[in-house]
């Protein structure tokens, strides 16, 4: 039986293996794909589709920086226990080093990078496999600056935070700084003009409300909510943020000291955005003894 492409999408879908692996197993079972499911489990393989529903929160982030480039990612683990491991470290330094030195943009592109043989999607489904935890590439952002630029690359409690700070002039301390100060504070805009109209609308209604609720006067609710607007927008702005390091003045100020100015900024925390699973371990070791 020929083995196609829509067969090979098939049996992907089935156990989650690698394409070249689903297609080598249908070649060696004739395009059975039931005896081809029964080939990836046997070889180990297969047993990673297993673990697909399982949650992934926990891991590292890492920053890598060469020359002109760096690349901040997130790789996940069920546990921090595995992302403590030597394997997954190893896994975590040789996913950074194939996207740094490969033309991705972005986690799509990423993902078909080769690395060691396999594409990167392949080569983290068999980790799963090999470590027994569900692992997964999450997000990467790679930042590319002109030569008047400077990075500032920070790592925080291992790799449980990573941030970049991307400024003019080259001075990399400042950018250090900066970075350091992203990753402490967790800004969410550069500043206002990257806010929405729709972000910043959502605000007004909100403040609005709050102020209606707490029983202020409609006539002046108007110029409260103008206020409270815009203490509330400089507060999740970078540039107009207290310096972590001296409070008494912003970033904005402090970097323009240094006769730099802040082009852009990323942030990357460990398992940020997933709903993680609570886990009742009693109860579970109950159930299996019931069992």
């Amino acid at each position: 039986m020929a083995v196609t492409a829509a067969l090979v999408k098939q049996l992907r879908e089935k156990t989650g293996a690698g394409m070249l692996d689903c297609k080598k197993a249908l070649d060696e079972t004739n395009g059975d794909i039931d005896k081809a499911i029964d080939y990836l489990r046997e070889k180990g393989i297969a047993k990673a589709a297993k673990k697909a529903d399982r949650i992934a929160a926990e891991g590292l982030c890492n920053i890598l920086v060469k020359d002109n480039k760096a690349v901040l990612y997130e790789l996940n683990s069920e546990t921090d226990f595995v992302a403590k491991n030597q394997e997954f470290l190893s896994l975590l330094e040789n996913i950074g080093l194939a996207i740094l030195h490969s033309n991705a943009t972005n986690l799509d592109e990423a993902l078909n990078v080769e690395l060691e043989g396999k594409t990167i999607a392949d080569t983290v489904i068999a980790a799963t496999a090999k470590i027994g935890e569900k692992l997964s590439l999450r997000r990467v952002e790679v930042i590319k600056k002109s030569d008047d630029m400077v990075f500032g690359a920070y790592s925080h409690m291992g790799g449980r935070i990573v941030s970049l700070a991307l400024i003019t002039g080259e001075n990399e301390v400042v950018a250090k700084d900066v970075a350091m100060h992203v990753a402490a504070i967790n800004p969410r805009y550069l500043d206002q003009n990257e806010i929405s109209e729709e972000v910043i609308e959502h605000e007004r209604q909100i403040l609005r409300n709050e102020a209606l609720n707490e029983g202020k006067p409609e006539q002046i609710v108007d110029k409260m909510v103008i206020g409270r607007l815009n203490k509330f927008l400089k507060e999740i702005c970078l540039v107009n943020q207290p310096f972590v390091k001296n409070p008494d003045i912003t970033v904005s100020q402090y970097v323009k000291e240094a006769q730099s100015s802040i082009v852009s900024f990323v942030r990357l925390e460990v398992g940020e955005g997933i709903e993680k699973r609570q886990e009742d371990f009693a109860s579970e070791v109950k159930s299996q003894m019931n069992k």
